[in-house]
């Protein structure tokens, strides 16, 4: 399922540790934890493998890097971002190959069965996961993200129909993607910092969070992707077919944001219903959760695990 892990041992930045491993096809990924001595998992803490959301990055999760979260995160860089090589075919990019990539990061971290916890687009690898792998899986933890076809749910407080939804958000990426060049140079010298992440937190789009700081250094780690890889890599992902959920066997826990314009917290809503055992919770947030209520978030998780575990 992986090939061992190269370039030697993990390295350490922050709270956080490092380490390379090779997917089905050959394609170098880069691994994170949070957990780079083992305290965390030495105190009997649970594992959660995270899907993250398209090209974003651990900074994302500001709860989970407190040493006493009492969760141990793996997770990895997608494909051409974060320190992730791009594989050698372009087309080797899309939800069936993260699929591929989760799997690595489970057998080279050891882990034989988790529950999985996925933001934004990486919901799809979770559910998918959990229905093509279950032996693997224990539970899904979705956060602000729909399992199927995701920009059908964009622009949800607009209350659109999801096939104008799905046309609007694939044809702005697929009209991004030729000319990213051009943008790239201007997005990766954008001065990210207090006052930058304050005007994007009224904007709508994000609102107000709980750590300037940790926004702004997750934004600025966004920006490193260019542009025109980040709109392959959405146009690639939203041709993963739907997901059967009547045939997800695990526990699952939604949290949606009421304001979120990427993930409609109605057809997250639906999506719960939809399932034989799942919670759904709704904050008053937008798609940046865990950036906007990062504690409540964390303490969801938390109760999630517990009754997994029991």
């Amino acid at each position: 399922m992986s090939a061992p892990a190269t370039d030697g041992p993990v390295t350490t930045r922050g709270s956080l540790g490092y380490d390379d491993v090779l997917a089905d096809d050959g394609t170098r990924l880069r691994t994170w934890t949070n957990d780079p001595d083992g305290s965390i998992s030495a105190a009997g803490a649970p594992t959660v493998l995270l899907c993250n959301g398209l090209g974003t990055n651990a900074w994302v999760w500001p709860a989970l890097l407190d040493p006493d979260c009492g969760v141990r995160v793996v997770s990895w860089s997608h494909r051409g971002t974060g320190g992730s090589e791009r594989p050698v075919d372009p087309a080797h990019v899309g939800i069936d190959h993260f699929v591929g990539d989760a799997l690595s990061v489970l057998d080279h971290f050891g882990l034989d069965r988790v529950v999985v916890m996925g933001w934004s687009m990486g919901v799809n690898t979770a559910f998918e996961l959990a229905l093509s792998h279950p032996e693997r899986i224990a539970g899904v933890f979705a956060v602000a993200g729909v399992p199927g076809d995701s920009f059908a749910t964009m622009l949800g407080p607009l209350r659109l129909p999801g096939r104008l939804a799905h046309h609007l958000g694939l044809g702005l990426a697929r009209a991004v993607r030729p000319v990213g060049w051009a943008i790239t140079p201007v997005t990766t010298r954008l001065p990210i910092g207090r006052r930058a992440v304050q005007v994007l937190s009224h904007t709508g789009f994000m609102l107000p969070v709980a750590d300037v700081e940790a926004t702004a250094r997750a934004v600025r780690e966004f920006l490193t992707t260019p542009v025109e890889w980040y709109a392959h890599l959405a146009v690639r992902s939203s041709e993963h077919r739907r997901i059967p959920l009547s045939r997800v066997g695990v526990p699952a826990f939604f949290v949606a944001g009421r304001w979120d314009v990427l993930a409609g917290s109605r057809n997250m809503a639906t999506a719960a219903e939809r399932l034989r055992e799942a919670t759904y919770v709704e904050l008053s947030g937008s798609h940046f959760l865990s950036l906007e209520q990062p504690e409540v978030v964390h303490r969801l998780l938390l109760e999630f695990l517990e009754r997994v575990d029991a």
